[in-house]
């Protein structure tokens, strides 16, 4: 969102009034008075799934059904849309059931539906909302308990899994078993196990395991192998474990047998790492990244069944680290480049001239030999007990351990991400620790080009926006960010000139509390700068329009509202004039379809259009993948709530220096700069919530 003022609601943040308060010249002692929208968006994007909200919701999408189910069969729905991994209409099928049993007083179905979201929103890693659900459902008495309290308590167990409290995990198992049927107790019993094994109760993790059958399912029994040789690291007979996974590496389970050995290979490796074996752990692990690229992608809901919660990026991690530990850094730079966003490299390489051969993922020395001198790439990879870090030049690689591990990690960038969003007078100070602490270390001479390439909770960090040495990064950097270097280089080959052409669309037109005439000045500036421009402006700036026009678009601009969706950020959507009496929508799922190969640059201007969450590989879901896999080379997407001054300011410098033939991560960084350097928006707050993700080298033909 953009705009002043936000009122939370039922999946609904409007606005009244443009950004008119100004800070003090004393804006370093005072919160920003504008920064409220931060805080109140922050609520609004919390607030967006609450049960009010989501029966809310329920009742619309039940309207508009041409054909309505029972609520039961919704709830149906519900549960195998979140085990196909499509978590945003799982949540959607439960919102219709939570709709009928308020509307037909059906407790036992209510108790359902929050189940199901429950699971949903667990699938999806929105741990506090599936405890919420879990616990909402207990509230209501089901007409068939096992079919409430086994599922429900499991999810609660599988929560408290996920957040490292096992004592925790395994008391909602032992309920769950309590309360589960015949055909789901096993299920349970494998994740009490898991649990107990983590928690080093390893003698109640054998007794468990032997009083439960091995699964009928080829599936569900090689996941149960697992759990036995996990059990047996637990007893510590690292040998015995190792061999049981090592016949697991050649068990076929259908088309997913690659993933499946996978893990068999990785859990050799701790079985190594646990004998002192490195060598051997180094080659095992090997062996499972071999055939990571055709199997990652998938969903798989057996794991959570089964309270396993695989993650392919910690077979990556516990490589880059032991490469690391023995002082192999290209090695360990490699396999980090490697892990990342390989989805959206394939998209990007299967719209690009090069041929596929030429665009596997870059080896460090490709990667040298295509930066100019004055270029460096800061790669990150937050380990769990460590950050580590490669800064990469034409003849150049240092790597540089940080001791943060990524837990602490997340909650520092959490923190000074609050100073800023809302407009805290420590941000200065909190800008000086973190940049004392990420970048101080890697020695980056000033005034040097950087393309960082962030991981995991880094994504949502403004690196513009640290300090050294008295002075933003932005100040002495032009900078940039990408999902992975290999990303980036091909969008870079793909345009490196485009012609002057802008298409801008600007304050659509959905009803008078959605009104951004500051976006309309902003889109009337810019059109100034061009001279073949195609404007839409409030009612014009339809989806329908954005869909016919990206196809020929070499610049798009698009000042507008935007929403993230945290659940299933494929569903993030840009909001676009009425059509046919209706709102209209274009969701981040919709881009994907779109063909974008002659757009080099897409700018959304407007708030949290960089948000997304971080899925397996490292990947940052929502617009990010939608424009880049579309066909879009460059990238501009916030990481707040925007300033509509500070964006008019901001853009309309940016798109000057384009306009006189400046490189695009130039032009950045003179628009970052313009801002901050008037008085009353020199708080980054104004003039840091935008990255430019991509092609850093882009330019404007004159």
């Amino acid at each position: 969102m953009r705009k002043e003022r936000i009122w939370s609601g039922a999946r609904k943040a409007v606005c009244a009034l443009s950004f008119g308060l100004a800070l003090s010249p004393a804006w370093a002692q005072e919160p920003v008075p504008d920064a409220e929208v931060g805080q109140v968006a922050q609520e609004r994007l919390a607030d967006a799934d609450t049960l009010l909200a989501l029966t809310q919701d329920g009742a619309i999408l039940y309207a508009q059904d041409p054909v309505k189910l029972s609520g039961y069969q919704y709830c149906s729905q519900a549960v195998a849309l979140a085990e196909q991994g499509e978590f945003r209409q799982s949540v959607r099928a439960a919102s219709k059931a939570l709709h009928l049993a308020q509307a037909t007083n059906d407790p036992n179905l209510a108790a359902l539906a929050n189940r199901d979201l429950a699971i949903a929103y667990s699938y999806a890693g929105r741990l506090d909302k599936a405890e919420s659900f879990a616990r909402e459902a207990l509230r209501h008495p089901p007409k068939e308990p096992e079919k409430v309290l086994g599922p429900v308590h499991k999810v609660l167990g599988d929560v408290e899994v996920r957040r490292g409290d096992y004592p925790a995990a395994i008391k909602s198992y032992e309920t769950a078993l309590a309360n589960s049927s015949e055909r789901y107790a096993p299920l349970v019993r494998v994740s009490l196990v898991n649990a107990l094994a983590e928690n080093g109760d390893a003698a109640r993790a054998r007794q468990v395991l032997d009083a439960t059958a091995q699964p009928s399912d080829p599936v569900l029994a090689t996941q149960w192998q697992r759990t036995r040789a996990r059990v047996l690291l637990a007893e510590n007979r690292p040998q015995e474990a190792a061999d049981l996974y090592r016949s697991l590496t050649t068990r076929r389970t259908g088309a997913d047998s690659g993933y499946y050995q996978l893990w068999a290979w990785d859990g050799v490796a701790r079985s190594e790492m646990a004998l002192g074996n490195k060598p051997a752990a180094a080659d095992a692990l090997g062996k499972a990244l071999d055939g990571v690229d055709a199997v990652r992608a998938r969903f798989r809901s057996d794991e959570f069944k089964m309270g396993l919660f695989s993650d392919m990026q910690s077979v990556f991690e516990r490589a880059i680290g032991l490469y690391s530990d023995l002082g192999n850094a290209s090695a360990a730079f490699e396999l980090s480049e490697r892990s990342r966003s390989r989805a959206l490299l394939d998209a990007v390489r299967g719209r690009g001239s090069v041929s596929d051969a030429a665009m596997a993922t870059l080896s460090l020395s490709g990667l040298q030999q295509s930066l100019a001198p004055d270029e460096r790439v800061i790669q990150f990879h937050a380990l769990p007990e460590r950050l580590q870090a490669w800064v990469v030049g034409p003849s150049e690689l240092r790597e540089v351990s940080i001791p943060i591990g990524r837990d602490d990690l997340a909650k520092l960038v959490d923190a000074f991400r609050d100073l800023i969003v809302n407009g805290k007078r420590g941000a200065v100070d909190g800008a000086a620790r973190v940049g004392e602490l990420l970048i101080a270390p890697l020695g980056i001479a000033p005034g040097q080009r950087l393309v960082v390439v962030p991981h995991g909770p880094l994504h949502y960090l403004p690196f513009q926006a640290l300090r050294l040495n008295g002075a933003y990064l932005i100040e002495s950097h032009a900078m940039s960010v990408a999902p992975s270097m290999s990303i980036a280089v091909q969008l870079a080959r793909r345009t490196p000139r485009v012609a002057p052409t802008l298409t801008a669309f600007g304050n659509p037109r959905i009803e008078d509390q959605y009104d951004l005439p500051g976006a309309e000045r902003e889109v009337q500036e810019l059109a100034r700068l061009f001279p073949q421009k195609n404007v839409y402006m409030g009612t014009a700036a339809t989806k329908t329009q954005f869909k016919e026009a990206a196809a020929r678009a070499p610049l798009i601009h698009v000042a507008a509202h935007a929403q993230a969706d945290t659940v299933d950020p494929l569903y993030s959507r840009i909001l676009l004039a009425n059509e046919d009496g209706r709102q209209s929508f274009l969701e981040a799922r919709e881009i994907l379809g779109l063909d974008m190969n002659h757009t080099a640059l897409v700018t959304l201007s407007a708030c949290e259009s960089g948000l997304g969450r971080i899925a397996q590989g490292d990947e940052v879901l929502g617009f990010t993948r939608s424009f880049l896999s579309a066909g879009s080379s460059s990238l501009i997407a916030s990481l707040w709530p925007v300033s509509d001054d500070a964006a008019e300011l901001l853009m309309s410098t940016l798109y000057a220096e384009l306009a006189k033939g400046n490189d695009i991560q130039r032009a950045m960084q003179a628009g970052q700069l313009a801002v901050l350097k008037r008085n009353k928006m020199a708080h980054p707050f104004f003039w840091a919530p935008f990255n430019l993700i991509g092609n850093w080298r882009l330019t404007v033909e004159g």
